[in-house]
């Protein structure tokens, strides 16, 4: 009978050893598994981000020389009221522009931003206002999103000392 414990015991032994190493080579697997499905979230993520920046500069891309059309339109209304064919188009194509994400900004009382504005000239100070201010506004700047097409450009005035 003790042969036969001797003859138990090691194989035993190799069945725990196997049992373990197969445990260790799962976990391994486990965590490679694990791994790759993070690294792929990532990508995924990664992709998209990349497409809508691929989509966003092309709207932009699209939209920034049709400012210059847009400007014509605002300086034909200066003059007098659009009417007619032109009105209609005008209408038509601010709408579409409105509707892809170009944002118009830039009025007479906002505070100057250097950030969105573009100071033209310095036109002296005005009791009226308290901090930098856009006193006129020479080209309305346009945004896409956060993203500054272009900059209003302005003529500011300062407050009056104290």
């Amino acid at each position: 009978m003790a042969n036969e414990s001797e003859v138990e015991t090691p194989v035993d032994m190799t069945e725990a050893d196997e049992l373990a190493v197969t445990k260790m080579a799962l976990e391994e697997r486990t965590l490679d598994l694990q791994r790759l499905q993070a690294e792929y979230v990532n990508y995924k993520r990664r992709v998209e981000r990349d497409r809508e920046l691929v989509r966003e500069n092309a709207t932009y891309g699209a939209l920034a020389p049709i400012i210059d059309v847009l400007d014509t339109i605002d300086r034909a209304r200066e003059h007098e009221p659009l009417e007619g064919g032109f009105k209609a188009v005008a209408e038509q194509l601010e709408r579409i522009v409105t509707g892809l994400g170009l944002v118009r900004f830039g009025e007479v009382g906002d505070a100057f931003d250097p950030t969105i504005h573009e100071a033209l000239s310095h036109i002296g100070t005005d009791p009226e206002v308290e901090v930098t201010t856009c006193k006129v506004v020479a080209k309305g700047g346009y945004k896409i999103g956060e993203r500054v097409v272009r900059a209003a450009q302005v003529l500011v005035v300062d407050p009056v000392d104290a």
